[in-house]
């Protein structure tokens, strides 16, 4: 897409997405709550409500308009990298409203500059990029306020439709991937960060990949096997958190009158067997592939998988082709309040079959967080660089709380591999030979 006007209604699009969703996340709930740390694991709501304000103020006021800062003075308070999420409570905040006038004030010019902007002649302007990347900043902390409030105690905020049922006859339980190199990352995507970039030949051999995430049922077949019990199947620094924080089962999870239960944004509910798992660390993922004799893909496996058409020997942008996500494609953007059933969404699934790649859960990969060759920082090192290493291991696919905006085939996320808040599950794969 290079037509400007194209671009400008694309970004609008985005950002007003994005926006209404904020809307929702900050206005279920009531000011006593919007302040209130929920876990020390994460920020009070209403700092995500300013930080978005302030990241806008930022790089599209400030960067790319040349305007002069609104609030210079808060610009430290939320500064991810200076305040731990444990101590944001302490700092002077904007009260509700004023991080709500704030954000507005800054939209409200930004919608301006967007008005006005040529969208060429510049890194930040080609094709619209840094709307484009506010955009996804402002819906990548939309979920960090939808993981806020699964782990909030109290009554029900938030509601969604039921995601649809499975359509699992004649489905092979896993695929085989042929060996052989496909394009991994991109060149040519246009509001893709820096970590995507740029498209690089990786070869890989066959291998076989589970058809759909593991569900709960599958799940609860390792704990009642006494997975949690048995250092045969954990990293050495997984057993250890097992031990030192006794863990049992995915977080969330209890086991209660003979049966297991679950609480979901203020509801408890009896585990679904059928659902893919949610809320496991990456230590638990790889404890249970190695328990059930697999193991958890790579990175560039699970690329593969998503996008090589062998047909053609191409790589599309999502597993379905190249068309933006629709309903009927994958569980995106906070549209149901869960992961669909394994099985789900037909026709989102790959050229090679596999399904439910894009939404749903993010997928842990066996992975650590890595620059590929010829990446370049932009248009910030910390968005990228500062995390690369074997401390964070990466998550592919998205979930039912990302929105499209923030999900493609080569979109890369990452954690360390303690996280369990997270809506994070998994597959497995077991190589060819």
């Amino acid at each position: 897409m290079t037509d400007p006007e194209l671009l400008r209604e694309r970004a609008l699009a985005a950002l007003t997405a994005a926006r209404a969703r904020t809307g929702v996340l900050t206005s279920s709930v009531d000011d006593r709550e919007l302040t209130a740390q929920h876990s020390p694991l994460m920020s009070p709501l209403v700092w995500d409500l300013a930080h978005i304000g302030n990241q806008e103020e930022q790089w599209l006021l400030r960067a790319v308009a040349g305007q002069d800062a609104i609030r210079p003075e808060i610009d430290s308070l939320y500064d991810a990298f200076e305040h731990p999420r444990a101590t944001r409570p302490t700092l002077p905040l904007l009260a509700p409203a004023e991080a709500r006038r704030y954000a507005a004030d800054v939209r409200g010019r930004a919608l301006d500059v967007l008005e006005r902007a040529p969208l060429r002649g510049g890194p930040l302007t080609d094709a619209a990029f840094a709307f484009g990347m506010i955009a996804q900043h402002e819906q990548q902390h939309d979920e960090t306020m939808l993981i806020t409030h699964q782990l909030r105690r109290g009554p029900v905020a938030l509601t969604a439709p039921e995601p649809p049922a499975a359509t699992t006859e004649g489905l092979a339980a896993e695929v085989l991937v042929p060996g052989g190199p496909f394009t991994m990352g991109t060149s040519t995507e246009p509001w893709a960060l820096d970590n995507e970039r740029p498209a690089h030949l990786r070869t890989v051999p066959a291998f076989h990949l589970d058809t759909t995430p593991v569900t709960c049922g599958a799940y609860l077949r390792f704990i009642e096997d006494g997975g949690y019990r048995d250092a045969r199947w954990w990293e050495p620094a997984g057993w250890a958190m097992v031990r030192e924080h006794e863990l049992s089962a995915p977080l969330f999870w209890r086991r209660e009158g003979g049966q297991w239960l679950r609480r979901r944004f203020g509801v408890t509910e009896p585990v679904p067997a059928g659902e893919p798992v949610l809320h496991v660390s990456w230590y638990e993922a790889d404890a249970y592939a190695r328990w059930a004799g697999r193991r958890l893909p790579t990175e560039a496996e699970w690329e593969k998988a998503a996008r090589h058409d062998p047909a053609t020997g191409r790589s599309r942008r999502y597993p379905w082709g190249d068309a933006d996500p629709a309903p009927a494609h994958a569980n995106l953007g906070q549209r149901h309040l869960r992961p669909a059933p394994a099985g789900a969404y037909p026709d989102g699934q790959s050229a090679l079959g596999v399904r439910q790649l894009i939404g749903d859960v993010w997928e842990w990969t066996s992975s650590d967080f890595l620059p590929y060759p010829g990446f370049v920082a932009f248009p910030y090192r910390e968005y990228s660089e500062v995390f690369f290493g074997p401390e964070h291991k990466v998550l592919r696919g998205g979930a039912f709380s990302v929105d499209e905006v923030a999900c493609r085939g080569t979109f890369r996320n990452w954690d360390l591999p303690v996280r369990r808040q997270i809506f994070a599950g998994f597959r497995t794969a077991r190589d060819a030979t």
